[in-house]
């Protein structure tokens, strides 16, 4: 169900696919796993992160997002203030082991990590080492995901490499991104994974990079949003909410600023819903 999902609903992202589903299903079926399923999802606004962090909620937990058992931080709304960071540490720790004391089993998913202070997420380092057990919970079944803008520059910045050297996307490897993602993000002061002991100790099992869209990539998007309303495709329109789109770079115009972003409220504009 995670694997179709994906293809049906998620465009233009062959390596999250392919990640994603290898280390989730590998995780779930493993009967003896040493420590959490770490992802860490990068790319721009609109690639889809959110929506693959909800796809995989819903494999896992019969109500998926809405399951007691998925938690959601973001970032500016539950970590607003700098000077507060000793008490958010705090209430992390006893959220996290709280909740896995309840359920093994538990999804933790952390959004804006761009946009967190920086130290606050190493408070749960010790969640998601290699240890059986601290202080009689075992933290080894959670899965944690982080959601983060940081290290999209190095992601555009290699595919457009991709492309100017006329190579097809779909050719681009992980191993083409990983290293330099995670360098990207662990050096980046603005992302609350700076010189983050997570990243320093190897904790995070995958960087899943999430390619910028492209105008095939909006018009996929248009098309399944307006199946998903129930009402029949019109080529035009779809056309011209593609087209709508603004795109960069400012020459070649090869990938779509917001991704599938605005695709919602602009099917809002040209249908009388």
């Amino acid at each position: 169900a995670l694997q179709e999902n994906l293809d049906k609903r998620v465009f233009g992202q062959h390596l999250v696919s392919k990640v994603v589903v290898k280390a989730v299903k590998g995780f779930l079926n493993n009967s003896n796993v040493k420590k959490p399923l770490t992802l860490s999802l990068h790319g721009w606004t609109g690639t889809g992160k959110n929506f693959v962090s909800k796809i995989v909620a819903e494999s896992i937990y019969k109500r998926g997002l809405q399951s007691k058992y998925v938690h959601q931080f973001v970032a500016t709304l539950h970590f607003p203030h700098a000077h507060n960071i000793n008490l958010y540490k705090d209430q992390l720790q006893s959220w996290i082991r709280g909740n896995v004391s309840i359920c093994p089993r538990s999804l933790f998913i952390f959004d804006e990590m761009d946009k967190m202070h920086a130290g606050l997420i190493d408070s749960i380092k010790p969640f998601l080492d290699y240890y059986e057990f601290l202080d009689g919970v075992s933290y080894r079944q959670a899965i944690f995901i982080f959601l983060s803008n940081a290290g999209a520059e190095k992601i555009t910045e290699l595919a457009l490499d991709f492309w100017r050297n006329g190579k097809r996307r779909e050719d681009i490897q992980l191993q083409d991104m990983q290293n330099a993602l995670s360098v990207s993000v662990f050096n980046n002061k603005n992302s609350g994974f700076w010189h983050s002991t997570l990243i320093d100790r190897n904790l995070i099992d995958y960087f899943v990079p999430f390619l910028p869209l492209e105008y095939k990539h909006v018009k996929m998007c248009v098309r399944v949003e307006i199946e998903s309303r129930g009402y029949a495709v019109d080529e035009d329109i779809l056309t011209r909410i593609a087209d709508e789109m603004t795109y960069f770079p400012r020459e070649e115009r090869i990938y779509s600023d917001k991704g599938c972003k605005t695709v919602d409220a602009k099917l809002d504009y040209y249908y009388d819903f």
